[in-house]
């Protein structure tokens, strides 16, 4: 099973033993590969936009959608620092959203319909993205396989278990956010150079620029949804700068970097 650094340490299974770059004369090879959660290989943003057009009905006397839609997308920019990331702190804003806009008279059946609308969410059931399984698995029999994501530990920890993926990590990181150094220190603890390290995600805030400026490769597999707060401009041109159109092609993608010729160089 794999084991959550949110809570405790992991033990590295000895297989993995990365090469030597000095003895090779060549940039280090892939060792490590990361997958985001969320949007990467399963539906979440989906749900937060049906939530949130729930909530813009239960608030339609009180604002217009798009100026509703601006408030709570503050709201939640300012609570990031308070609740981090998740289904949670998404309801909470919602609720200070309704007061704001509402000029305190916001209803008790109001807040109430908010709070279920969370529930819901919370108890969805997962949906796999298209070629996630195959991925996975495909990856997992030679590469140290990990899940990086960020969000609520119980909802993320459900979200996994539901999967059916959570025997294919050998560990499983869930972080409050998502930075260069948090990047370097969970490869670190898993035995791993960062130049090593392969991240995959639909964020490129998240999933690819911070792995990129830490020393590894991003790749970016496009979901179609993106939270405003999540959207960057990709390193176009970057020689540790990869895009997807889905999971299917990561074999393709891995093969390509082992070839002699297709070789990362350092300290790009």
């Amino acid at each position: 099973m794999p084991r959550y650094r949110a809570n405790n340490g992991g033990k590295i299974p000895a297989r993995f033993v990365p090469p030597d770059p000095e003895k090779t004369n060549m940039p280090p090879r892939i060792t490590t590969i990361g997958f985001d959660a969320d949007d990467t290989l399963w539906q979440n943003e989906a749900f937060f936009r049906l939530t949130q057009d729930r909530f813009t009905s239960l608030l339609a006397d009180y604002a217009e959608a798009d100026h509703l839609h601006d408030r709570l997308l503050a709201a939640e920019r300012r609570n990031l620092g308070h609740y981090g990331f998740g289904v949670k702190g998404f309801v909470l804003s919602m609720i200070e959203t309704a007061i704001e806009v509402t000029d305190q008279r916001v209803s008790a059946s109001v807040v109430a319909e908010i709070m279920q609308a969370g529930r819901e969410m919370l108890e969805h059931p997962i949906e796999l993205l298209p070629h996630a399984r195959e991925a996975v698995e495909a990856v997992a029999a030679d590469h140290h396989v990990l899940l990086i994501t960020k969000g609520d530990l119980l909802d993320q920890e459900r979200k996994l278990a539901q999967s059916g993926l959570g025997d294919l990590f050998d560990g499983v990181e869930i972080v409050s956010d998502k930075t260069p150094p948090v990047y370097r220190g969970i490869f670190q603890r898993h035995g791993r150079a960062p130049e090593e390290a392969m991240m995959i995600g639909n964020s490129l805030k998240s999933d690819v620029l911070p792995v990129i400026a830490a020393g590894g490769v991003g790749v970016y597999v496009p979901h179609g949804l993106i939270w405003a707060l999540e959207q960057a401009e990709a390193p176009q041109g970057h020689p540790r700068y990869h895009e997807l159109a889905d999971l299917g092609g990561l074999t393709d993608l891995l093969h390509q970097l082992r070839s002699p010729e297709n070789q990362m160089p350092r300290n790009t």
